[in-house]
């Protein structure tokens, strides 16, 4: 069963011309992979390992419905508090997945962006992030952002440090830190905000995840766990989120004749 919830309110019209509507960015949590393994009787890690595999299938989804950024929530800030052998499962299988997929990635055009803190990580595993990066940076066919070691409140954190550091340095006045302001600092500023999140595997919450980036961000949850979520399940939530009028804090009648916020 799928639970489609909104941030605004839930419509029934799609684009003016009828054609649906495409979000420019989404983001998904990949939820499930544990249960997933359960529930086939396999060990935990080869439902990570099926968890790449989705990962696949939803690039070829966004690539086929013109979806331009796709944010994966890989590796949360908590996550390292999990026991240590699934924490060492689970950066084995991101070294391996930047080893192994990386060419063919570039090779389709696809610019490969990292979010988090990295410091934790091994310099093994940062060179490959790096070089990755590096690889696919003048790629414009669109854009997948991995989020490992993130949470939502690190980053607004460090966009904070970063504004308090140039008051402290004399470069701006305390009144100029505004909600523009941090929004300038934030990760993937330079992106638009995520149109649609998703978050498979059962659960209702965003888990610290882009709290600052999702403010107007539409919400989907799906029972489907991530292993599971396809294709199929991918055109299920475009087609959902194509229903949805996006009033962004607007009456429905103002809608019509007002801009949405700038990349909201």
């Amino acid at each position: 069963m799928t639970r489609a919830v909104s941030s605004i309110h839930p419509s029934t019209e799609a684009a003016a011309d009828g054609t649906a509507v495409v979000p420019r960015h989404v983001a998904i949590i990949m939820d499930g992979n544990n249960r997933w393994a359960k529930r086939n009787n396999v060990p935990g890690p080869a439902g990570h390992r099926a968890g790449v595999e989705a990962v696949r299938g939803v690039l070829r989804a966004c690539q086929k419905h013109g979806v331009e950024v796709l944010t994966l929530f890989a590796f949360s800030s908590e996550n390292w508090g999990r026991p240590q052998p699934e924490v060492r499962a689970l950066l084995a299988l991101l070294h391996r997945y930047l080893r192994n997929e990386v060419r063919e990635l570039h090779e389709d055009g696809i610019r490969l962006r990292f979010i988090g803190e990295r410091r934790r990580f091994s310099e093994r595993l940062r060179k490959l992030i790096h070089s990755a990066e590096e690889l696919t940076r003048n790629n414009t066919e669109a854009t997948c952002v991995i989020a490992a070691d993130y949470g939502g409140q690190w980053d607004i954190a460090q966009a904070a440090q970063a504004l308090a550091r140039k008051v402290q340095g004399g470069a701006i006045a305390v009144e100029d830190i505004t909600p523009a302001a941090i929004d300038a600092h934030v990760a993937i500023a330079d992106l638009p905000r995520p149109d649609l999140c998703i978050r498979t595997g059962g659960d209702a919450r965003i888990s610290n995840f882009m709290l600052w980036h999702f403010a107007y961000s539409e919400l989907y949850f799906t029972e489907t766990l991530w292993p599971d979520f396809g294709e199929a399940e991918f055109a299920l939530a475009l087609a959902d989120y194509s229903q949805r009028e996006r009033r962004f804090g607007l009456r429905a009648d103002e809608t019509a004749s007002s801009a949405a916020p700038a990349d909201a």
